[in-house]
């Protein structure tokens, strides 16, 4: 749920240089499809390229940070599925092409830092207890470099390769990012499809056509998510986390109720869809680099642009049909939508 600060990263003086070296936006924007599967753990210019076209196909592979790890593979498996193209542990010609044609401009432009990027406030420090947050008046970005990583879908280390010795704190400057920033567009959303075991989420319209795939942190063996069908009631793009002593959570002492303020580090992120069950929703979270690799306190979590990108496209009355197991449709799953209220 808490966020590494980002300058905690360079005093250790793992800067973007250490991850990958001689990567530009030449080198991505030129990239080709890697003929052997790319490595897990380090940065290549082919898998930015390729985790940007698949951000920009609603195929999300969570945070782009130039890895080939799970979320990215989860994804292209996805877009491979759907294209009826198979898949294995190289990316296929045709999976490639596929992608590409579906992506229009360069993978990598130039941005022009903004007063806004820049003007805070920011957080000096992400306190690492929830009930250090209750006093915060806002739970903001702790730098501008955290900002701009999250607004380009980035992770911070990555932003850092693409622009060494830039300033991220000076407006005006202009710096290298991925080209996600428009808004992504869907179809009507008529149906989620949230699978605990593969840890995805899935969006499909009325004719059962896959609209859009997400990696997700779905619950965990303390505190499992529901199952059976709930429903869509509520979506906020500026949630306020109530804390209830009834959850017990080990690391909370308090004995009261609590809130903690809107903002991207929110305990559940600048978005929250509310679903029929009392206290579960669909959230984004302040450690995009976490989602699908950490478990949740229940409730289904993404990074802050993909569930804004899904709520803005999923009215009330939606329903968010809960897998157990991966062979599992939704047509065998049935349940009765209950309450409402905020969690994580």
């Amino acid at each position: 749920m808490m966020r590494l600060i980002f300058s905690a990263v360079i005093s250790l003086g793992l800067t973007g240089a250490a991850f990958a070296a001689n990567l530009d936006a030449a080198a991505v924007n030129d990239a080709a499809r890697p003929a052997k599967q790319p490595a897990t753990d380090k940065i290549s210019a082919s898998v930015v390229k390729l985790q940007i076209m698949l951000d920009r196909a609603q195929f999300s592979p969570g945070e782009i940070d130039g890895k080939f790890g799970e979320n990215a593979q989860k994804a292209l498996k996805a877009f491979a599925e759907q294209n009826g193209i198979a898949s294995d542990k190289t990316i296929a010609p045709e999976l490639w092409d596929r992608l590409s044609a579906a992506s229009e401009g360069p993978a990598i432009v130039d941005y022009r830092i903004a007063d806004a990027d820049v003007k805070g406030p920011f957080l000096k420090e992400l306190p690492g207890k929830l009930e250090d947050m209750k006093s915060l008046k806002a739970l903001s970005y702790t730098s501008p470099l955290e900002g701009l990583a999250e607004k380009f879908h980035m992770s911070g280390d990555l932003l850092r390769t693409l622009n060494p010795g830039k300033s991220f704190d000076k407006a005006g400057e202009t710096i290298a990012v991925a080209n996600v920033a428009a808004p992504r567009e869907l179809p009507p959303v008529a149906r989620l499809e949230i699978d605990k075991k593969n840890q995805t989420l899935k969006a499909f319209d009325s004719a059962g056509r896959l609209l859009a795939f997400y990696p997700a942190s779905i619950g965990s063996p303390d505190r499992p998510t529901p199952s059976g069908t709930l429903k869509v009631t509520s979506t906020n793009e500026k949630p306020t986390y109530h804390y209830n002593p009834d959850y017990k959570f080990s690391s909370v002492k308090s004995k009261k109720p609590f809130d903690v303020q809107p903002g991207p580090n929110n305990p559940v992120g600048s978005y929250w869809i509310g679903l029929s069950a009392q206290g579960y929703g669909i959230h984004g979270t302040a450690e995009p680099d976490r989602v699908s690799k950490s478990a949740s306190h229940g409730c289904v979590r993404l990074t802050n642009w993909d569930v804004r990108t899904l709520g803005d496209h999923v009215k009330r009355g939606t329903p968010a049909v809960f897998l157990n197991a991966p062979t599992e449709s939704s047509s065998r799953q049935r349940g009765k939508p209950a309450g409402r209220r905020a969690s994580n």
